[in-house]
């Protein structure tokens, strides 16, 4: 299966590190889109469709949380599986960002497997 992936942060390096990861796992990836924060990525949603988004969670104009709480509440957008990319290790945030909808979180730094394996466990939950 070839996958569209979108990535939400608002560093324009961080985006770009992730989507070489993305590239090097050796996951089938066609296209891989960039959102600069929650607002941003919802207009881009709204266009294309993507298979998973990785989105960080504190960024200007729409944070992280503010971008699940849409998507749980568009019925068209609803079944998008976010996976969490984050520095904040606590885990009061990351029990907070499973419990709004997220089907994964990664900590920055995080290594390319980890990565990857949270990648196939949110998209084998939809697309297994």
């Amino acid at each position: 299966m070839s996958l569209r992936i979108m990535i939400v942060d608002d560093s324009p390096a961080m985006r770009s590190f992730i989507g070489r990861i993305i590239q090097l796992s050796g996951l089938d990836v066609v296209s891989c889109v960039h959102a600069s924060n929650g607002m941003e990525a919802l207009t881009l949603l709204r266009k294309q469709r993507v298979d998973i988004v990785l989105s960080d969670i504190n960024m200007p104009i729409m944070d992280g949380e503010q971008l699940l709480r849409e998507l749980a509440n568009d019925a068209e957008l609803t079944s998008v599986p976010v996976v969490v990319v984050s520095t904040d290790s606590t885990d009061s945030r990351r029990t907070r960002m499973l419990e709004l909808g997220a089907k994964g979180y990664v900590r920055k730094p995080f290594a390319p497997e980890t990565l990857r394996y949270e990648l196939e466990m949110a998209l084998g939950e939809t697309h297994g």
